[in-house]
């Protein structure tokens, strides 16, 4: 199953840490606040907060147990 943006509903890397493209990141947040918030989605992956509480059965969730 391939993962799409929440509001252009374009596809978008499945191992993206948001659930929206670019495009529309932009546009909603601006390009600043843009490359702050994916720059933070991605410290949160690397440091293993970004699935914490998560209830999803991703294997990378599952692989975390």
């Amino acid at each position: 199953m391939s993962k799409k943006c929440i509001y252009c509903k374009q596809e978008i890397a499945q191992e993206s840490v948001i659930d929206f493209c670019k495009s529309c990141g932009v546009k909603v947040w601006g390009e600043k606040m843009f490359g702050a918030i994916v720059k933070n989605m991605e410290k949160a992956r690397t440091d293993g907060d970004l699935y914490q509480g998560s209830v999803s059965s991703s294997a990378q969730n599952r692989a975390q147990i």
